[in-house]
Parts: C-alpha cells; structure tokens; sequence
C-alpha cells in the first residue's frame, strides 16, 4: 500500500485524507494544536466564534453535497439557513445583491436609482478586461460600481480595484444579465447562488463537520514542517528527515512551501515572495437582535467590511455578531469602531489571523501559474484556497480534494 503525506490539517487535508485513506495509507502532518484550518471555531460564552470570518456549506456539486452527508456528516444533523444578507448604504439597509434591489434605492433616491438603471442596461460587456474596476464598470455600469463595487472591494482587499486581477469573480457575485436586471425592476428576483441558502451542523458548531471529517484519520498535530526534498535512491519523499511518503499532497500556502523544498530554483522563490495575501482581524459580540446573517459595509466611515451575524446560523438563534476587518487592528480599535454602532453590545473575544485572502494582484497569474508548474514538474500536488492560491469556499476545496483523490487513485 502506497504512503501520502498531506501537509497541512485544514478542510482541503481532511477531505483528500477521508477519501485516500481508504486505498492508501495517509499521515497528515498539523502545524497548529488542532485541525480545521482557517475553518476553525472556538467557544465563546457556551457560542461558537469563527475566528477568520464565518464558514458554512452548501454546493453545487451533487457529488460534493453526497460525500458531505453520507459519509462525513449525515443530512440530519445538519439545519438549513436561509440567507438574509444586507448592505449599509445611503443610510439604510439594502438587499444583497444590490443589484436586484434597485426598486429600494429609488425608494431613497429616484435620481440615483434611475441612473444605475441606465448605465446597467448600457453598459458594454466586451469580454476583455484591464483590471477588477473594469471588470464591474463593464458588468454593472459606472454609478453601481461607483456606489458599491469599486468602495467594497477597495475595503475588502485593501487594494483599489484598479490593481487588481478579476481572476477571483467567476461563482462569487450573482451576475444578472440585462434581463433579469429589468425583471427585478418590476417583481421581486432573487439570485440563485448556492449560498444563497446554506448548511449549518444542529450542533451549532462548524467542529462538529471538522471533526466528523478527521474522524479515523492518521493526524500528527503540533508538528512543523521544515524541509522536503525527494530522495531519488529510495524514490521517497522525505519531510524532516524522518518521515518518508510515496506521494506528497500539499496544502500549505503557496508563498511558504516551496522554500521548504531543497534546491528550489530561485525564480520560484521569487515567485513565492510575489505572492500577496491579506490578514484579517475579527471581533465576537453580543448584540441587539437582527434576522440578518450578513451585512455588508462599503462606507468609509467604519473600517469594518462585514457584519457576520453568526447567531442566526444557530438553532435556536442567539444575539452574537463577528465583525471583520482586513489587516491587523488592536483589540482596542476594534472595540473603538464597534462602539459607533449601538447594534453592537459587547465585545467578548478578538483574534488576528495571518493567512485568510489571497489577493489577486497584476502578479498574480505569472506567480501562481509558475510555482504550481513547477510543483507539478516534481509531482508535488497541491490543494486548498491557499494551496492553490484560490479564493475558494468549503465546498471548492472538498471538489478539489475529490477530484485528486480521482486522479491519483485512478494510476495508482
């Protein structure tokens, strides 16, 4: 039976590891004391905290959705939620998508409604795009881009669109065409993304899923990964010196794995060192009661991006709220900014993380698309949102677990 070694614990590790493990032998390797990745929780006042934003499940993919509840987490320990999310703007709460909800702007602004309205249904959509802005001033019209697109994306990637690559968009924004645009302007449309409903574990507690997962699986926690290099006398991978693997998976950042490879060529380290990602600094409180899961905040007045109303993902729901911020912020500025919201009571539980958005830069697809040729060159396969370097969901990074598996598994 083949070895594989999987660096890293998270989602992307713990799907591949609970469909490999049944034809090979896997070890997955954890840095940090526990797995889940960037998807863990912690308890907050008998609550669940998600410290690097707030995860939940659903997906397009019917294979996705069969792995998930019949052989991870069976469907009926899991509860449905419907989206109810909403964009403070103009001094109210709009429906998201904005752009279905153009009816409840002209309610606020006739002029303003009317304008979207015009260069929404004159934009011209030529296919070719410079740079993200161009990306939306060309789907959505100047004045909606101007209104929300371009101000929300500068605060959400901490970089102006005009810098940025639109690689990230396809699957992530609802995208109405002309004509469900204008049917929105007469009768209630609403978009038919996968999340616009989503998965919750009755449990109330995204653990529950990332436990199940890791559940029978060979994990070795608190063990850091410092060098690999292929051993050509005994056709190994060797991770540390000790450990030995027929087949390496991994999941580690982009910008930090291949400096642990021996002899890396040196345009791949550069490559790495191109590579640009976010931080993010999240805030748990106790709040006012809302129906809302999300809110979203484009006005530069409140350096928060997004309200995540964890509790309603909850059953029953309680008054809890994440909020989120790109970059680093203190504990203190973090309570400074809440305090301009009365929504939001106290403050119970604050956290940093280091990697949780990449960012799509003018770099990005030379630097991407030369480190995963070249880990591909040494059959180094690689997975997850930073693995890949992708802005991927949950259900993205088990798809892409399950198509792996499929490939290996199908020439070994």
């Amino acid at each position: 039976m083949k070895t594989i070694g999987v660096l890293g614990g998270g989602i992307s590790g713990l799907s591949f590891g609970k469909l490999a493990n049944t034809v090979f032998k896997v070890e997955i390797l954890e840095k940090s004391n526990d797995w889940g990745g960037i998807a863990k929780t912690l308890q907050i006042n008998d609550s669940t905290y998600h410290p690097i934003g707030g995860h939940c499940f659903n997906s397009k993919y019917p294979e996705v959705l069969d792995f998930v509840f019949n052989k991870v987490l069976d469907k009926d320990k899991w509860h449905i939620i419907q989206r109810n999310a909403v964009i403070k703007l103009l001094g109210n709460e709009i429906d998201y998508p904005i752009e279905y909800s153009i009816k409840q702007i002209n309610k606020l602004n006739h002029d303003l409604a009317l304008n979207i309205t015009k260069d929404f249904l004159s934009a011209n959509d030529d296919g070719n795009y410079k740079n993200l802005e161009d990306w939306f001033r060309k789907k959505f019209g100047d004045t909606l881009s101007e209104l929300y697109f371009i101000p929300y994306n500068n605060k959400i990637w901490n970089k102006h669109p005009s810098e940025m690559s639109p690689a990230w968009v396809e699957g992530k924004l609802p995208l109405p065409n002309k004509n469900s645009f204008f049917q929105s302007l007469l009768s209630d449309v609403k978009d038919q993304m996968p999340h616009a409903s989503f998965f919750y574990p009755n449990s109330n507690n995204q653990k529950t899923f990332i436990d199940a997962l890791a559940e029978g699986l060979n994990i070795e926690c608190n063990y850091e990964v410092k060098d690999i290099f292929f051993d050509k006398k005994i056709s190994k991978w060797v991770v540390n010196g000790e450990k030995l693997y027929d087949i390496l998976i991994n999941t580690l950042p982009l910008n930090h794995v291949c400096k642990l490879i021996k002899d890396a060529p040196i345009e791949i380290i550069n490559y790495s060192n191109n590579l640009k990602y976010n931080q993010v600094t999240t805030m748990f409180w106790e709040t006012e009661t809302t129906d809302k899961t999300w809110t979203y905040i484009p006005e530069g007045d409140n350096f928060f991006h997004r309200y995540i109303h964890i509790g309603n993902f909850f059953s029953p729901k309680k008054n809890y709220t994440i909020t989120e911020v790109i970059g680093r912020k203190t504990y203190e500025e973090m309570v400074e900014n809440g305090e301009k919201d009365p929504f939001l009571i106290k403050p119970l539980a604050y956290n940093v993380s280091e990697h949780a958005y990449v960012v799509f830069d003018q770099n990005y697809d030379i630097s991407v698309n030369g480190i995963k040729n070249y880990l591909d060159s040494i059959s180094i396969k690689t997975l997850g949102r930073f693995g890949e370097w992708e802005y991927y969901n949950m259900d993205i990074c088990i798809k892409k677990s399950m198509d792996l598996f499929n490939e290996i598994s199908s020439i070994n």
